[in-house]
């Protein structure tokens, strides 16, 4: 009740200030014309780079998505939150991460914003959904508990109360942690059910897909569903079928540098980014392509990632396939997503666990870390990722990673197709948009009803607005500014403006030790090249006391907080 509370006195006391920050205000609005309830799938990929996927300038092929594009509309400006948990938290329940108990990760940090589990102030989009009388599925990763105990042995963390049947959805099969073998993955379950692999060939996308046709061509009655599809495609490891592998073969032969060049140029060139936006420069830790040795598993690396994603569209094509044969295409609203920027995490050898299996299903030892020049990835014995280099690559054409709020640490594709709703099918839509608006935008095309109090407890209102006025051609209506916290990285979006601050990474860490805000006009200059703070020293200072009112709104604890006392 606190957060609830809270909240309602910051937007009271904060919409003067917000309102003298940007010219781009407007209110809340949701669709006037109503069509019967559509059937909602959300598809979120896992560690994937703003632009990977063809539709959004990348040479990996991606037909299916390709499709839904042309078919739909994309976002050239969503966000999520820059890391797994805090974005899974953030989508299904409409807030932002912290107010649903997800600041950081899995651990509880003994904070209020912190709690490694969704907390009783929030609700997920099935629960919302279910009261509304849809079906709800869910296939694939959750990544929203502590409640681990059966695969760590902490009795203390048996309890299944956050676990997806206890969060509205009826139907589940999928991982609870958060990463794994796509050949052998961990804490695996069957709706309450540990389970494990049943197949000799046993890929994980491949069996996330499949689920989601099953729920599809299970579902008989006249209920509307909803199906949350959580791929881990392509989070490390790389772990591929041979068959997509060798569709990228000798792809990525020319380098980073050459392959960051060529998406940039597409990018411009399918209107997506301006082309008076620089490029950001190749991050300093990654060396030109020519300067490095082992150009051939540098290269395959990438291959092999390209391929884990090119399995994933190979599944979406399935579903939609179903989609088609069962009639349930047209009134289907589809929106795919990805849960973070590219991850320029490195694997070691010192990596722990229980997402890391020592030896593979048939009792190989599996070869952890890149420290193996020998070893290509790809086969189940291999743990490893594609590291910086080429998570630079992904995150064209912007500046940092995963764990960052800069552009490249949050930046998502949104791809939303609805051919009984949109509009212009085949444009961009180029206003702002997070995930707290997906929550809204189910609310509003279910005609359902967010509630106030839940199982007893009060709710904290939703955070984020309808995009069904982007399906309609109309413009967006948005009252409040978008915030980020993540690890100390902050950041706030007013209109064209932007406000971001990154944490300096040591081991004796200092409030000092926080960099300074950067002030950036995300229309002139969104891959953030030049800092404009200097020049505009009082938008700075009211920005980031807006930021500072948000963050004590919204149960934000100052970095370091694993150290508070």
């Amino acid at each position: 009740m606190k957060t609830f509370f809270k909240t309602k006195r910051f937007e009271l006391s904060s919409i003067l200030t917000y309102i003298l920050l940007s010219a781009e205000i407007t209110l809340f609005s949701c669709s006037s014309e109503k069509v019967e309830s559509p059937n909602i799938i959300l598809i979120l990929a896992d560690d994937m780079g703003f632009s990977d996927i063809g539709c959004y300038g990348g040479e990996i092929r991606t037909p299916n998505l390709d499709n839904l594009a042309s078919g739909g509309i994309r976002f050239s400006q969503f966000y999520n939150t820059a890391r797994c948990c805090p974005t899974r938290a953030s989508i299904l329940t409409g807030l932002y991460p912290h107010q649903a108990g997800f600041g950081h990760m899995t651990e509880d940090r003994g904070l209020s914003g912190y709690q490694g589990d969704l907390n009783e102030q929030c609700v997920t989009i099935a629960q919302v959904l279910k009261e509304a009388g849809y079906s709800t599925y869910m296939s694939g990763k959750w990544h929203v508990t502590k409640q681990m105990g059966y695969w760590t042995g902490d009795t203390n963390l048996t309890s299944k109360h956050n676990w997806p049947l206890q969060r509205g959805f009826d139907r589940f099969w999928g991982t609870i942690v958060g990463a794994g073998s796509f050949y052998d993955p961990a804490t695996l379950t069957d709706g309450n059910i540990p389970t494990k692999p049943e197949k000799d060939l046993f890929y994980y996308t491949d069996e996330i897909s499949h689920k989601t046709v099953q729920y599809i061509n299970e579902h008989k009655d006249s209920n509307p569903f909803f199906i949350y599809v959580a791929y881990t495609a392509p989070h490390w490891p790389l772990h591929a079928l041979e068959e997509d592998i060798q569709k990228y073969l000798g792809m990525y032969d020319i380098g980073w540098d050459s392959i960051r060049e060529e998406r940039m140029d597409r990018m411009i060139q399918i209107g997506l980014i301006n082309e008076d936006w620089q490029m950001s420069n190749r991050d300093s830790a990654v060396p030109g392509w020519d300067s490095i040795d082992n150009k051939t598993l540098q290269a395959y690396r990438m291959a092999v990632y390209a391929a884990q994603i090119d399995r994933m569209d190979q599944g979406i094509g399935r579903i939609l396939h179903s989609l088609k044969e069962q009639g349930k295409l047209d009134n289907t609203l589809i929106l795919f997503l990805a849960d973070n920027g590219g991850c320029a995490e490195t694997l070691t050898e010192y990596w722990k666990g229980i997402f890391i299996p020592r030896v593979t299903r048939s009792g190989d030892s599996v070869m952890l870390g890149n420290n193996h020049p020998d070893l290509m990835p790809g086969p189940e014995i291999t743990y490893q990722s594609y590291s910086r280099p080429w998570a630079n690559v992904s995150n064209t054409p912007f500046r940092m990673y995963k764990h960052w709020v800069h552009e490249g640490g949050i930046a998502t594709p949104l791809i939303a197709h609805w051919p009984e709703k949109i509009r212009n099918t085949g444009k961009f839509n180029h206003e702002p948009g997070h995930l707290i608006d997906i929550m809204a935008t189910c609310v509003d095309v279910a005609s359902a009803k967010y509630p106030d109090q839940f199982n007893g407890q009060q709710i904290v209102p939703m955070q984020g607005i309808s995009l069904v006025p982007a399906f309609e051609g109309n413009e967006l209506t948005r009252n409040t500014p978008l915030y980020w916290e993540h690890e100390g990285n902050r950041a706030i979006r007013t209109g064209k403006w932007k406000l971001v601050s990154r944490v300096k990474r040591n081991l004796n860490f200092t409030k000092e030790d926080k960099d300074q805000w950067e002030l950036y006009d995300l229309e002139a200059d969104r891959t953030e090249m030049i800092d404009l703070a200097g020049q505009y020293p009082e938008r700075v200072e009211a920005m980031s006391a807006f930021w500072d009112e948000w963050a004590s709104s919204a149960d934000v604890t100052p970095w370091p907080w694993d150290r508070i006392q």
